[in-house]
């Protein structure tokens, strides 16, 4: 199965994946199982036994549909900073890090919510393992298997790790030889597949690509 396009091609019982989004927007179903050909279901299942996880059973709703679109803006807006250049000096790199996991796990969470995984289940399950998330992304269609985006994701994990100052004395921690702007081209490149895949709107002020703006 091919990852979800926002243009039609992923089909859920005979329907296209736009005609049920505009079913969600216009009120006239409120949820739909994800059905789970073999392409996914046999690599849900792998992890599922990796990870030691409760099955996930995918539902596409509108509640999950809404809080998608939520968690992919709050990843735009939150990443503003990183854009900006704000953490780009050498001496920032953990506080980069430290917001770069907060942003790939609210972007990777609004994929995982918009193909029918529920908040509940990512709460339990994700919290702040990057690396973990995007597996379970790949594994339903994400199709973004940069492996600098691999590596990046298991430097990430977990990243409350990153929000503490080393202290004198603490050992140094693993920063996989990143600098900032590899970090910054990193999570853009993540963020822009899920914008693409989901179709969510980009929040206003966050940048756009010079395609879309004509669009």
């Amino acid at each position: 199965m091919t990852a979800p396009d926002v243009h039609g091609s992923d089909s859920t019982g005979g329907t296209t994946r736009r005609n049920l989004l505009t079913a969600f927007s216009k009120g006239a179903v409120s949820a739909v199982a994800t059905p789970l050909t073999p392409c996914w279901a046999k690599p849900l299942a792998g992890l599922h036994i990796r990870y030691d996880d409760q099955p996930a059973i995918l539902l596409r709703s509108k509640e999950g549909r809404s809080l998608s679109r939520d968690r992919y803006e709050s990843a735009e807006i939150a990443f503003m900073g990183i854009e900006a250049g704000y953490f780009s000096h050498l001496r920032y790199l953990r506080e980069t890090l430290h917001q770069a996991g907060s942003v790939a796990k609210l972007a990777l969470c609004a994929y995982l919510l918009d193909v029918g995984f529920s908040d509940a289940w990512n709460a339990a399950h994700i919290r702040q393992d990057i690396d973990k998330s995007l597996a379970y992304a790949n594994a339903t269609g994400f199709g973004h298997d940069c492996p600098d985006m691999g590596r990046l994701a298991i430097i990430l994990s977990p990243f409350w790790k990153w929000g503490y100052p080393r202290l004198h004395g603490d050992p140094p921690m693993d920063d996989g030889g990143f600098t900032s702007a590899d970090v910054r081209h990193l999570v853009r490149a993540l963020l822009d597949r899920v914008h693409d895949l989901t179709g969510h709107p980009r929040p206003k002020g966050c940048r756009r690509d010079p395609r879309e703006a004509r669009a």
